[in-house]
């Protein structure tokens, strides 16, 4: 059997890929210019990337089946050229269904922000307590240098996307996934590209609620209003509860804090266990509460679930240590939205309140290069020392109109290499200084090139 990936660069589509790889396919792919981590896993997988060209589609005779990723849309030539030719075709998320997920236990990840990390916690707690669960996630988790991986037992692993599935079919991805656990970790307004408004992203959320059965379960986080109105729609399922805030519950899943990097959990008002480790911010600790919970629906205890996080190592991207050394430590951090930069930067300005604090902002999501989170984006830099924020060709807003309130920390740039000059030149030696680039783009090469400098 051979299936031809059409954006098999992306994260999902990528471990699509894999995949279908392991399961014994002839793998092939088009895509654009890659960067890591998906160009090196698809290098090692010894997988073949063309160029989209409508000429690189395999002939009718050659190719079982192709799968067209989220990023395909009508009037692209190689899209003309596969419905001209009638070539078998289907998405990414129906193919995962279809080929992958039936007759597993799947346990999904959503919200709007968190997914990659919360699904990557669970599948290494799990892991840890050799469930052995497959997986498709949209990052790569270090404790595993892989996206995807298949699986002979009961177990699976998803991240639950709410972007649509295809130019054909404009459902979000996760409506495919017919969870048996299901998490919901927040819940706000994000992909303006497809999503008119809140209650567009609500009614897409509830078909996905429509599919659950009654001896699922669905994890939510009580502290979310938007979750709540959703579930008022209807629900046929069992909830289970989590918030982290000051107070432990009565009900539900809450937690009891000397720091983000030791926390109590406590069940129904219960101690149930510890964790003690090195991740960092309030979003890590909410992400950790959402993950146990899940583990708990398949029979995990809660003490084993708390122990597993002790050597959960990160996700490629999500505030991963890029260098550290005694003067500076850099950071990649793929936040693309207010709420996630914000609990990025307080996180590390709460563990680290006596050093210097540097955001470099590349406002690259769709959402961000409309301007749809202009009136609240600002303030996502609050904990922040100073900003460097790339004004980009594609922006349709200007930064320094924007960023005012923080007008004398803000410094706008729109070539990568003046930035990284005016950043490490300015290093105070007697301070040590964390440097967070935010983008979930290629930005450019600064990564590197910023790297480069500072090691």
């Amino acid at each position: 059997m051979h299936i031809h990936i059409l954006g098999i660069g992306g994260t999902f589509m990528g471990g699509v890929a894999a995949l279908a790889q392991a399961a014994g396919y002839t793998v092939s792919g088009q895509d654009q210019k890659l960067y890591p981590p998906m160009s090196t896993q698809l290098e090692k997988l010894g997988i073949e990337v063309k160029e989209y060209s409508p000429d690189a589609l395999p002939m009718a005779g050659d190719v079982d089946m192709v799968v067209v990723g989220n990023v395909m849309s009508r009037g692209k030539p190689v899209v003309e050229e596969l419905l001209r030719r009638k070539l078998p075709y289907t998405s990414g998320p129906q193919w995962l269904a279809e080929n992958v997920l039936k007759n597993k236990w799947v346990l999904a990840v959503s919200g709007t922000h968190g997914k990659t990390t919360t699904a990557s916690m669970l599948v290494w707690i799990l892991e840890y307590n050799g469930y052995r669960p497959g997986f498709l996630i949209g990052g790569v988790p270090s404790n595993f240098k892989q996206s995807a991986r298949p699986t002979n037992g009961n177990f699976f692993v998803v991240e639950a996307d709410e972007y649509d599935s295809a130019f054909f079919d404009k459902r979000s991805k996760f409506v495919h996934y017919k969870p048996d656990t299901l998490i919901i970790n927040n819940l706000e307004f994000d992909h303006a590209d497809i999503f008119q408004d809140l209650a567009a992203i609500q009614k897409q959320f509830h078909h996905l609620i429509r599919t659950i059965h009654a001896d699922g379960l669905i994890v939510y986080n009580g502290l979310e209003e938007n979750i709540d109105a959703v579930l008022q729609q209807g629900c046929w399922t069992p909830t289970s509860v989590f918030t982290v805030s000051d107070d432990i519950s009565s009900q539900g899943w809450s937690v009891n804090q000397k720091s983000a990097k030791n926390f109590t959990v406590f069940l129904d008002g219960d101690e149930k266990g510890q964790v003690n480790w090195q991740q960092l911010g309030q979003h890590n600790v909410q992400n950790a509460l959402a993950a146990i919970a899940a583990a708990h629906h398949v029979g995990l205890n809660v003490e084993h679930a708390c122990n597993a996080l002790a050597s959960f190592q990160g996700v490629k991207r999500r505030l991963e240590v890029l260098h550290t050394n005694q003067q500076v430590t850099l950071y990649d951090d793929f936040a693309h939205h207010p709420t996630a930069i914000q609990s990025t930067l307080s996180g590390l300005k709460k563990q680290f309140p006596d050093d210097l604090l540097i955001a470099v902002f590349d406002p690259h999501s769709n959402t961000m290069k409309r301007g749809e989170h202009n009136a609240v984006l600002a303030k996502a830099f609050d904990a922040a020392d100073a900003i460097w924020a790339f004004q980009h060709t594609d922006l349709q807003w200007n930064i320094v109109d924007v960023f005012q309130e923080h007008k004398t920390k803000t410094h706008v740039f729109n070539q990568t290499a003046n930035a990284i000059e005016q950043i490490t030149k300015n290093l105070d030696n007697k301070l040590h200084t964390h440097i967070v680039v935010l983008s979930n783009g290629s930005f450019a090469g600064l990564r590197k090139h910023l790297l480069g400098k500072i090691v």
